[in-house]
């Protein structure tokens, strides 16, 4: 299923493209820090979310540095430092994340609780099915195992748009960029970096190619390229070169990778 050998590649220390002048923008001191990786997903969505909803931040790309142990126990990436204040803040994990964020405009008004509930649907379903199916799937080896996993990737892409066709029949409300519109939802947020990754990692090892339909085909042009998103994306050649081990199935390839070969939950 793949064109070319493991190369032994590994994941990048500096973004490239759009994401590196991001970077460059934000390199000064800010009262939030953001302390992230150019390659990692559950770090685009944060830094995305940042850059829609214009909050004054730093970012640093993956420099790691002592400071994060004692933000995020695992080590792991996205955590905020908040620098302000009498006594020290910080957050981890991606959805708590953007559970903090997500008040200013990632969500409907608090009057329209109905509408804010199915967005929450919405990015429950991702967390819980699209992002592992799109690991199993990448990470899966033998042929009969890629295609069952391809297939859990479609079926996970096409629950999404039933929640996105529920959502917009039964409310009023602006809920995001499925209904054309230009603003970004929780969900948009949520899943837009593995959709993304659909349609460069995926196809370049994988040959996968997304599920055709108009307006499916629509949404996915206005999330990629959506500024807010935009402005936190690398060029191709960072993503295959990052997730090569990934898609080789290396041995201790990541927290995330082993606990999808354990069929464990993610960290």
């Amino acid at each position: 299923m793949t064109s070319n050998g493991d190369t032994g590649k590994s994941y990048h220390l500096q973004c490239t493209g759009d994401a590196l002048h991001t970077v460059d923008v934000h390199s000064a001191p800010a009262d939030v820090t953001l302390f992230g990786g150019c390659f990692c997903p559950f770090v685009q969505r944060v830094w995305a979310a940042l850059e829609y909803t214009s909050m004054g931040y730093q970012v640093d790309p993956y420099k790691k540095p002592a400071e994060l142990l004692e933000i995020s126990p695992k080590g792991l990436v996205p955590a905020l430092k908040f620098s302000s204040g009498d006594r020290p803040r910080s957050l981890n994990e991606s959805t708590v994340i953007l559970e903090y964020i997500q008040e200013s405009s990632l969500l409907p008004p608090a009057t329209e609780a109905y509408a804010r509930a199915l967005i929450r649907l919405q990015a429950d379903h991702v967390n819980r099915n699209l992002v592992p199916a799109f690991y199993r799937y990448l990470q899966a080896q033998e042929s009969e195992k890629q295609i069952e996993g391809g297939k859990d990737f479609v079926a996970a892409i096409e629950d999404l748009v039933k929640l996105f066709e529920r959502t917009y029949a039964e409310t009023d409300t602006d809920v995001g960029l499925w209904t054309g519109s230009d603003k970004l939802s929780l969900a948009d947020i949520m899943a837009a970096p593995w959709l993304f990754r659909a349609t460069n990692v995926l196809l370049h090892y994988r040959g996968f190619s997304l599920p055709e339909g108009g307006k499916f085909n629509a949404y996915i042009t206005r999330l990629c390229n959506h500024p807010a998103f935009k402005r936190t994306c690398s060029t191709e050649e960072l993503y295959f070169e990052s997730y090569e081990r990934y898609a080789y199935n290396r041995p201790n390839t990541s927290q995330v990778a082993n606990a999808i070969n354990s069929g464990r939950a993610l960290p």
